[in-house]
């Protein structure tokens, strides 16, 4: 269910102080935050951050495109590494079973 409209958008109110802070800093240096379920609003646009995944900090950059999402959204959690090797035996037997059937 989506979060009320009068409550507005959740964001964790260290990661505010942190961009009102770093708003002042001309050497912006990106903000490294384990919050992945702040909304990204229009005060972020242009700044950097550093979102945990649960194993390290994915840079990201905010642009126009990503305002209303998640800051999670954008570092994968999950990494596939495909299938297992069991899978890729079972389907070459299967085409070799098919190539034996066609020479039938």
């Amino acid at each position: 269910m989506a979060r009320s409209v009068w409550k507005g958008p959740f964001v964790e109110e260290r990661l505010i102080k942190k961009i009102e802070k770093i708003k002042n800093d001309p050497n912006r240096k990106p903000i490294k935050t384990w919050s992945r379920k702040s909304t990204i609003l229009p005060d972020f646009i242009g700044l950097s951050f550093l979102v945990h995944n649960g194993k390290k900090f994915i840079p990201i950059t905010i642009s126009e495109d990503m305002v209303g999402h998640k800051l999670g959204e954008f570092s994968p959690s999950r990494q596939f590494f495909g299938h297992t090797p069991a899978d890729k035996k079972a389907k070459a037997e299967e085409t070799t079973v098919a190539k034996k059937d066609e020479k039938k």
